[in-house]
């Protein structure tokens, strides 16, 4: 019997919540067959009474018969498809359900509060567990149900965590199970939670594995406070918080709809820092506050735009600020756009509709004069004077005018002054005209990459950082991967000491700063001294050949997309004719389809190579759509400056660096290789350029902010990993000599199985050691000392392939996207065939398994491996148990109880490989004989199980006979057919029945009366496991 079990954890998470003071209730109790019942109907989610209750006592102002009709539609909200359910249902949730109703006669309108988010303790607060729900094919029974006022907002699946079999993504496919089986269930639904009492993450009702995530603290600042292995407890005390799930709820849940609803929560990290923004920028924007509302460091990939838009719900909706008007502002223009995107499906958080300045007129008219509200969105661009003003005029002097700033860093916001050698004007920093517009405004910036040491100028308009989330905690709690850098110069033939170093000077042509216009000329002249060297025609057929063979060697192992960055939209459209002459099969001339593209900006007065590649607006969106899809042959994309910033693309892997970047903007460009995707080990930056300074600069910047974690690796780390494990893996295999394993692969293959099962642990340290080594080899392998290890690889990985297929699940914690997931380099000189039939490779023709017989078992009796014979004699018992005993309680104990015991005895090694496989294979003998009987006895596997259960009594057997157990079985499974229902499990009433109904035939046919009660239970119980077919 095992010390732990599901219904600990289940237990242990209620009383987690009843002291944060949830009232608890046990789901049987309050079932419509309960003893004390609170819904009448298992189809039924919502606890009526409760709603009832809540809803009069928090709507004061609104008759009862009104409460009354409202209420019937939140029962019955009759909206078609989950996802529209549950964001309507979430809007009246949020913002209340609008009720008319007369008054003083006369027609009044009301928004009828559904929570009461002011005073948290004017809710009913419950948490339940067991719940039975009735679906359209059977009863389903989520473990624990949060309820507020009777709705169900929270749904947690537990697993047990001394189940090997049963990881958190079980939990995971059992929630997907209930979305299909009982949707109602969902339609009030606010988060979805699953755990093994380990671990423990979070997701929305749309999230896919990866988007689960932890929920790492309970008060906002200590990070896993109460230890390691904490996360269920850490997330009860600290998500569930009464407060914090309340605000979570009204502000942290965003919907996102381009033809398939996608709905979007918030991770710890983004709540906290918007607790904390919105408090500074309250304090700030006071008459006499300092109006600079602090900066928000979180790293590139961590979800600033979410944060950003979950933020400006929360201002516009504090009573404190009055009404303010937010100005989001951007450094580009496609930022801008994509932005606003995101802010424009937050309407109904938001309340609004934001709006876009498309000129610096519209942003003026927007503006000017506005008494209070507003989200208008605009470039930095825009605050630039005209030619005839001194400096930008004011757009509105109030003081809850709230200006956030996407990416602050000196070039966009500088103050300082030059003076223009034309006409002798002093020009300003765009942060100075920012101010002199809108001069009472309150700033506050996010950015990606932290502010550098001398950058006074963005912390004279904003302040001091806010909150800080950096690469570390980011790729802690996966909510980003780790960057990687592999250096290519070195293949391409190019005298780097000919090409102007880029400087301050090169890189103002992409900024908008205050140089003179002689400035910018000598800039622009050392960028086309660059520019010529870099797309000679020569080097450009050098770099193509080189990329084509990476990209081709990484995705032998890294399935994935590539972008490549080009240096000039000339170089980017020659680039691309030198790649499609290598890969015409790759050409399109259809922007729907081929397998490269070059996005850009096009003008009419374009030269014919860039003319091909003029897309609109919408088929640029199309070409979005294709590179994000996975599954879409679009695989690389060739880019100057689109897609550098905002742009998220998942399924992004490779990045080709061949245009001179620094600071800010090589920060952001680097991280579109960061986001989480299926088992992605990393992203990977291959420079053909030479960007090494320009990222030891960035280090040393993020350093001196007191990050932790680094922007880059270097791939040559992941190579010294593979190289380390590779030795590990090797030392695991001592003193198997397999060094002619090119050759003699599946003879070796049986030899190197053997020895790691005979090693104590050694399946798990085995695994654990290629898991590592093909993660490495993901990210180096295109490397070319890293090709030559790639036949090892490649036959270490056949090692650990049916030791995963013979073993009791994969590593705890990690899920499988099997379309992406890391490939394995089962090359064809070592096996061709692929290495799947772990009896091919003991030696032994594939058996008929279901037979079990002598000669086979013979044949596995002989093998030289004997650890593992073991393994296979396991593996195909438990999948014949499981098969054939697929609903007999009797049987399924009975096997598997010896099973354990002669493993238990074998992993303890008080038994030699040798004896346990005789036990084994007598077990087999037996259990093929069961299966014989069965056959002889002429009964369905219902009545079947029912014998088994009535002759489990040794006394019973003896006394009664076979032929006497037999009828009884039969006439067990006709009563209990006649008189099951699809609910009957936890209807009391029907239960007593049932029982009634077992033991007067017990009596009737004599069964020894010492044994009835236990003969009763353990009918019932099988009656349990056979139910869908009794009722079918």
């Amino acid at each position: 019997m095992s010390l732990i079990n599901e219904e600990q954890v289940e237990l242990q998470s209620i009383k987690w919540f009843e002291e944060l003071g949830y009232q608890y209730k046990d789901g049987y109790k309050i079932a419509p067959e309960g003893i004390n019942p609170e819904r009448d109907d298992f189809r039924k989610v919502i606890l009526e009474d409760r709603l009832r209750s809540a809803l009069i006592k928090i709507n004061s102002d609104i008759p009862s018969q009104t409460i009354n009709n409202s209420i019937s539609q939140i029962l019955n909200p009759n909206i078609p498809s989950l996802l529209n359910c549950n964001r309507e249902m979430h809007k009246w949730i949020t913002k209340g359900l609008k009720v008319n109703f007369m008054e003083d006669n006369r027609e009044v309108g009301r928004q009828l509060k559904l929570i009461d988010f002011e005073n948290i303790d004017n809710n009913d607060w419950l948490v339940v567990n067991q719940f039975e729900i009735k679906g359209d094919q059977r009863l389903r029974r989520p473990d624990v149900l949060v309820f507020v006022n009777g709705m169900p907002l929270g749904v947690i699946e537990l697993k047990n965590p001394a189940d090997v079999h049963a990881d958190i993504w079980s939990a995971y496919n059992q929630l997907q199970t209930y979305k299909d089986n009982i949707p109602d269930l969902f339609n009030t639904n606010g988060v979805l939670v699953i755990s093994d009492g380990i671990q423990a993450r979070m997701g929305s009702l749309t999230a896919t594995q990866e988007r689960f995530m932890r929920w790492r603290t309970i008060d906002g600042e200590v990070v896993d406070p109460l230890g390691a292995h904490q996360d269920l407890e850490t997330l009860i005390r600290g998500f569930f918080n009464k407060e914090t799930f309340l605000n979570y709820i009204r502000y942290f849940c965003i919907f996102e709809d381009d033809k398939t609803i996608i709905k979007k929560i918030a991770g710890y990290h983004q709540f906290y820092a918007v607790q904390k923004a919105l408090e500074k920028v309250v304090e700030a924007s006071k008459i006499d506050g300092d109006k600079k509302g602090g900066v928000v460091w979180h790293t590139q990939g961590a979800g600033k735009s979410l944060e950003m838009t979950c933020l400006a719900g929360q201002i516009v909706s504090d009573i404190r600020l009055g009404n303010p008007t937010i100005v989001m502002v951007t450094d580009r223009q496609d930022l801008d756009g994509q932005l606003f995107g995101v802010f424009n499906d937050a309407g109904d958080l938001l309340g609004e509709s934001p709006k876009q300045a498309n000129s610096i007129k519209e942003l003026k008219d927007l503006l000017s004069d506005r008494p209070s509200g507003g989200i208008i969105f605009t470039t930095i661009q825009k605050f630039r004077p005209e030619k005839d003003e001194e400096k930008f005029s004011i757009l509105t002097d109030r003081h809850n005018v709230i200006v956030m700033c996407d990416e602050a860093h000196r070039t966009q916001y500088g103050f300082k002054g030059v003076i223009d050698q034309k006409t002798g004007q002093m020009k300003y920093g765009l942060a100075r005209a920012l101010r002199d517009g809108l001069p009472n405004a309150t700033f506050l910036a996010f950015t990606g990459t932290p502010i550098s040491q001398d950058d006074r100028d963005t912390q004279a308009v904003f302040g001091e950082y806010v909150d800080i989330y950096d690469i570390q905690q980011a790729v802690d709690d996966g909510a980003t991967v780790p960057i990687y850098y592999e250096s290519r110069l070195a293949k391409i033939k190019l005298d780097e000491s000919k090409i102007p170093v880029i400087d301050d000077e090169v890189e103002v042509i992409f900024e908008d700063g205050v140089e003179s216009d002689e400035q910018q000329e000598k800039a622009k002249s050392k960028w086309s001294q660059m520019e010529a060297l870099v797309g000679a025609k020569p080097r450009l057929q050098e770099v193509a050949k080189d990329l084509i063979e990476h990209f081709e060697t990484r995705s032998k192992t890294q399935p994935g997309k590539a972008m490549i960055i080009g240096m000039s939209r000339d170089i980017c459209a020659r680039l691309y004719e030198e790649l499609i002459f290598l890969k015409p099969e790759w050409d399109s001339k259809d922007h729907m389809k081929g397998g490269i593209k070059v996005v850009m900006t096009a003008s009419a007065s374009d030269a014919a190579h860039l003319q091909k590649h003029h897309t609109s607006k919408q088929q640029k969106k199309d070409l979005e759509k294709r590179f994000k899809d996975p599954s879409n042959e679009l695989k690389i994309v060739i880019v100057r400056d689109m897609w550098l910033t905002g742009f998220d693309a998942p399924c992004l892997t490779t990045m080709y660096v061949d245009k001179p970047m620094q600071g800010a903007n090589l920060a952001q460009a680097i991280a579109r290789v960061n986001r989480v995707f299926a088992d992605k080990p990393g992203g990977l930056i291959v420079d053909y350029i030479g960007i090494a300074p320009q990222l030891k600069e960035a280090l040393a910047t993020y350093s001196g902010a007191n990050g932790k974690g680094r922007p880059t690796i270097d791939a040559s780390e992941a190579l010294r990993i593979l190289e380390e494990k590779l030795t590990v893996a090797k030392e695991l295999l001592h003193p198997i000599d397999w060094s002619d394993f090119r050759n003699k692969a599946l003879q070796l293959l049986p030899k190197c199985i053997d020895h790691i099962l005979e090693q104590e642990d050694g399946r798990k340290r085995y695994c654990d050691t290629v898991l590592s080594i093909t993660r490495a080899f993901a990210l180096c392998g295109a490397m070319e000392k890293a090709k030559d290890f790639a036949d090892k690889v490649a036959f270490h990985q056949a090692i650990r392939g049916p030791l995963i297929k013979t073993g009791r699940g994969g590593g705890r914690g990690y899920f499988k996207d099997t379309d992406f997931e890391l490939k394995q380099l089962v090359s064809e000189s070592l096996v061709a065939d692929g290495v799947s039939d772990i009896f091919k490779m003991a030696g032994i023709n594939t058996p008929d398994i279901s037979i079990l017989s002598e000669e086979f078992l013979k044949e596995v009796q002989k093998m030289p491996q004997k650890n593992l014979a073991v393994e296979l004699l396991n593996k195909l018992i438990n999948d014949q148990v499981k098969s054939k005993f697929k609903t007999n309680i009797v049987k399924q104990k009975k096997f598997s109880d010896l099973l354990q015991n002669a493993l238990s005895k074998y992993q303890n090694r008080s038994i030699e490989a040798a004896q346990v496989i005789a036990e084994l294979i007598e077990m087999a003998k037996e259990f093929k004989k069961d299966i014989e009987k069965t056959d002889e006895l002429n009964l369905d596997p219902a009545e079947n199980a029912f014998y088994d259960a009535l002759s489990n009594n040794k006394s019973a057997e003896d006394l009664m006979g076979e032929e006497v157990l037999i009828e009884i079985a039969r006439e067990v499974a006709e009563k209990l057919r006649q008189n099951i229902s699809v609910d009957w499990s936890v209807r009391e009433s029907v239960r007593a029945r049932l029982r009634l109904i077992v033991k007067n035939l017990l009596r009737k046919y004599k069964y020894p009366p010492d044994d009835q009660d236990e003969a009763v239970e353990l009918v019932l119980s099988q009656a349990e496991m056979v139910s869908e077919e009794l009722v079918a």
